[in-house]
């Protein structure tokens, strides 16, 4: 079994600072860092450091090539991650001493993914294969559609959320994975219970799973609601803890582990990735989880 992800690869500019910059200030930055990023090889790196076999379909510039080198170290199938020559995608990330952040997000070369690239990746996929992707690249349209043709589970994760995720064909939607603020602009609800009782209407094909930061997670499937609780730790950065909860939550249950087994190790890599600082170099490995747990 293997997760087939279309996704962002993004250089990230990372900056900290007191405070978010307000209108019209000039802010001095503590620190400065330069880091491989981006939502869909985030994931990519917690699927792989999970166990998963993930095999990555993506765009970078030629000179950051490096960045591609990182990834296939990290035990990621890089054989459909392209070099071109429009500059990569990249973030310019500020993040406060409370561990918050705020992102100003370039697409670049993620906004080169055509049907053509999609075809080739999922040309020698099984049945038992799942393709994921977010929404920081151009075609999610196709892969939803031409992933379904293939017959195969997909789990989209709509982040960053724009108006384009209403229009996409939600019918090829297995998974539907999003934070509280997703869930509301999707819905057009604030309560949480009214947000459920929408998707148990308006998406009976799909599970949904809905991130609650401090408070958890909570899973909607057909016979029932899961909650899941989140585990207290001290935030340093909570830059990639919802990329580093969806790779080991769907490396767990796309092997078939049990839904409320599949939201704890998740849960428990996201506590762990919150306690350090940065992006990709945050996400724990498959064996500081099973430590964590078992103390736990």
């Amino acid at each position: 079994m293997a997760v087939i992800n279309f996704g962002s690869i993004n250089i990230d500019h990372v900056y900290q600072v007191d405070h978010f910059v307000q209108p019209g200030e000039t802010l001095a930055s503590s620190d400065y860092q330069c880091l491989l990023g981006g939502k869909g090889a985030n994931q990519s790196i917690a699927l792989a450091r999970a166990g998963t076999d993930v095999r990555h379909v993506g765009k970078i510039h030629e000179s950051d090539s490096s960045f591609k080198q990182t990834m296939i170290r990290d035990g990621i199938n890089c054989k459909h991650v392209q070099c071109t020559e429009t500059p990569s995608g990249h973030a310019i990330i500020q993040v406060t001493p409370s561990a918050e952040n705020a992102i100003v997000l370039f697409g670049g070369a993620n906004q080169e993914m055509t049907s053509k690239d999609i075809m080739q990746a999922l040309d020698s996929v099984k049945s038992s294969d799942w393709v994921l992707t977010q929404n920081e690249t151009s075609s999610i349209d196709q892969v939803l559609i031409q992933a379904k043709e293939n017959g195969l589970k997909v789990a989209f994760n709509p982040a960053p959320m724009t108006e384009s995720v209403k229009h996409l064909p939600h019918e090829c939607i297995d998974l539907l994975i999003v934070n509280e603020v997703e869930a509301e602009e999707i819905s057009g609800l604030n309560d949480l219970d009214k947000i459920e009782a929408y998707f148990r209407q308006d998406w009976p094909h799909a599970e949904v799973l809905i991130t609650l930061g401090k408070a958890g997670v909570r899973m909607l499937k057909k016979d029932r609601t899961i909650n899941v609780a989140a585990f207290e730790v001290d935030a340093v950065d909570t830059t990639a803890a919802g990329d580093t909860f969806i790779g080991y939550f769907l490396s767990a249950y796309s092997d078939h582990a049990g839904s409320e087994a599949a939201l704890e190790r998740g849960c428990a890599a996201s506590a762990l990735a919150v306690t350090k600082a940065g992006a990709a170099q945050s996400i724990p490995s498959k064996e500081e989880v099973d430590r964590f747990l078992a103390k736990q």
